[in-house]
């Protein structure tokens, strides 16, 4: 995907602020933060949305897991967080490569759904 935002972040074509990177994975701080810590982690390999990911993509998806912690304490929020990945849509995504959302802070984060 050449003209993918997140892709074109992580061969280095636009700048981000990087919090965390391995072989797999790369986090970085979202440009338009709704909390103290608001890190975005993304796969390097290109994925649309969880809804296109196979059996393949397991590893990488589950490899974002298991580093949201350790962002997340970095980040200043060691006592917990919310990550959140929305999914086409009806769940809100804006960019169109799969990325989790891990916010936090010292404070809750309050109610995860505004109630209808």
């Amino acid at each position: 995907m050449q003209e993918c935002l997140f892709c074109r972040i992580v061969r280095g074509e636009i700048p981000a602020a990087k919090v965390y990177e391995d072989d797999e994975v790369l986090a970085f701080k979202d440009i338009h933060p709704q909390r103290p810590v608001h890190v975005l982690v993304i796969p390097k390999h290109h994925i649309t949305s969880l809804a296109h990911a196979s059996e393949a993509d397991v590893p990488v998806l589950g490899r974002m897991l298991a580093v949201a912690h350790r962002i997340a304490a970095d980040q200043g929020s060691p006592n917990g967080f919310r990550s959140i990945i929305n999914t086409g849509p009806v769940g809100g995504q804006e960019v169109m490569h799969v990325h989790m959302h891990i916010v936090g802070g010292q404070e809750p984060v309050g109610p995860m759904l505004r109630r209808i």
